[in-house]
C-alpha cells in the first residue's frame, strides 16, 4: 500500500475514533463506534453509535450522507455487525449502499460476527482493509473487548491518598484528601460506567449516595453494588434508597439475616445471595453474576479491605489513583489496601501502562493490570 494511502486511512480513522468516543458511557454493553464515509477524498457522511438499542454508527453515517455514496469508503472503528439484534446487520446496508471499499479497526469479537461480515462483504466485491489503528481501538474500546472474552465487567479501582499514603485520619476522617477537580473528574467517570461498587465499611462510615453529580449537565447514575457478606449495612443508607434513576444491587451471602433482605427487596433493592470464601462475598461469583445482568464496567470505590480483596481476586484490571499534596501520618490511619499483604516485593502488583498526570492540586496515576 502506498505512504499516501496509508495516511489518508490514518486521517480518517481518527476521525471516527473521536466520534466513536462521544457514545462512551451510553452504548453499554455495547461497543464504542465510530464511521465516516468518504468520497473523492472527502467526507460526505459520518456518524457514531449513540446509545443502546439506537442505530449503529454506519447506518447514522449513512443517514447523514450528503451525496451517493456508491463506490465511496467506508471507515469504521469496529467490523460491522452480521447479526439481527436491536438493529437490522449493518453489513447489509454496506452492501445495498454499493460502497467501494471498507477499512476496518478492530475486527468484532463477538461469536456472531468474528469475520463473517468482512467476508460477506468480499464476497460481494468490495474490497476490505482491516487492522488500522487497531492498538488505539483496543484501548478505547477495552471495556467491550474484556467483556466480550470473560463475560464479567472490566473493574476499575479508583482510590484517593494523601501523599503518605492515607485514605482518612487515623479518627477516620476523609473528606476531602483531594480537590474539587479531582472529584468532579471522578464524577464524570461514574457517568461512563454501569456500575460503582464499595465496601459494606465504606457505606456504614460514610453513607455515601455514590450517585453522579456533573457541574454543567445530568449526569447518568451507575447501578450501585454494595458488598456486604452478612448485611451489616443500615436499613435507612443512603444507596438503599432507590428510584427510576437509582439502582442497588446488595452482594451478600446466606448469613444475611432474611427479614432485613426481604425488606430491602420490598424498597427496591435487588438482593444477591452468593457463595462465600472464607465468610465473605465470593468475589469472583459476584462478576459472573454481574456478566449475567449485563453490567460490563464496574468503578471500584472500596475501602481497604474490599480493595485488598478484589486485587487477591484478580479481578481488576485498570487502577486510578488520585494523590493529594497532602501530610498527615498516624499508624494507625488506613492506606488504599489492606488486608494481610503480599510479603514479598517480587510478588507486587507492577501496573502497566502507566500514565500521569494533575488534575487540580492533585496528581493522578493510571495504569492497567495484566490480565492472566
Amino acid at each position: 500500500m502506498k505512504e499516501e494511502q496509508i495516511q489518508e486511512d490514518l486521517k480518517y480513522m481518527k476521525r471516527a475514533m473521536e466520534l466513536a468516543e462521544k457514545g462512551r458511557g451510553r452504548t453499554n454493553p455495547n461497543p464504542l463506534v465510530g464511521a465516516v464515509i468518504v468520497k473523492e477524498n472527502r467526507i460526505i457522511g459520518e456518524g457514531f453509535h449513540k446509545a443502546y438499542g439506537d442505530h449503529h454508527a454506519e447506518v447514522n453515517a449513512f443517514e447523514a450522507a450528503i451525496e451517493d455514496c456508491n463506490g465511496a469508503t467506508l471507515y469504521v472503528t469496529l467490523e460491522p455487525c452480521h447479526h439481527y439484534g436491536k438493529t437490522p446487520p449493518c453489513v447489509d446496508r454496506v452492501i445495498k449502499e454499493k460502497i467501494g471499499r471498507v477499512v476496518i479497526g478492530l475486527t468484532d469479537p463477538n461469536p456472531l460476527v468474528m469475520g463473517k461480515s468482512i467476508k460477506k462483504m468480499m464476497d460481494k466485491g468490495i474490497r476490505v482493509h482491516t487492522g488500522v489503528m487497531e492498538k488505539e481501538l483496543r484501548i478505547q474500546n477495552r471495556v467491550f473487548l474484556h467483556y466480550m472474552k470473560k463475560g464479567y465487567p472490566h473493574i476499575t479501582l479508583k482510590t484517593a491518598m494523601t501523599l503518605d499514603g492515607k485514605i482518612a485520619t487515623a479518627s477516620g476522617e476523609s473528606k476531602w484528601i483531594t480537590g474539587s477537580e479531582a472529584r468532579q473528574w471522578v464524577h464524570n467517570f461514574r457517568d461512563h460506567v454501569m456500575g460503582i461498587m464499595v465496601g459494606v465499611n465504606t457505606v456504614i462510615a460514610d453513607d455515601p449516595l455514590l450517585t453522579t453529580r456533573l457541574e454543567k449537565s445530568e449526569g447518568k447514575n451507575p447501578i450501585r453494588i454494595v458488598v456486604d457478606s452478612k448485611g451489616r449495612a443500615p436499613f435507612n443508607a443512603k444507596v438503599f434508597d432507590v428510584d427510576e434513576k437509582t439502582k442497588t444491587i446488595l452482594a451478600t451471602t446466606e448469613s444475611m439475616n432474611k427479614d432485613k433482605m426481604y425488606s430491602l427487596e420490598r424498597k427496591g433493592v435487588k438482593v444477591a445471595i452468593l457463595p462465600s470464601d472464607q465468610g465473605r462475598v465470593d468475589l469472583q461469583a459476584l462478576m459472573e453474576f454481574l456478566g449475567e445482568e449485563k453490567i460490563d464496567s464496574v468503578l471500584l470505590e472500596g475501602g481497604a479491605t474490599l480493595n485488598y480483596s478484589a486485587l487477591k481476586g484478580k479481578i481488576v484490571q485498570e487502577v486510578i489513583a488520585f494523590i493529594a499534596p497532602k501530610l498527615i501520618g498516624g499508624l494507625t490511619a488506613k492506606t488504599p489496601v489492606g488486608g494481610e499483604g503480599i510479603p514479598h516485593l517480587e510478588d507486587a502488583i507492577v501496573l502497566k501502562d502507566v500514565e500521569y498526570s494533575v488534575v487540580g492540586k492533585d496528581l493522578m496515576v493510571k495504569g492497567r493490570i495484566e490480565e492472566g
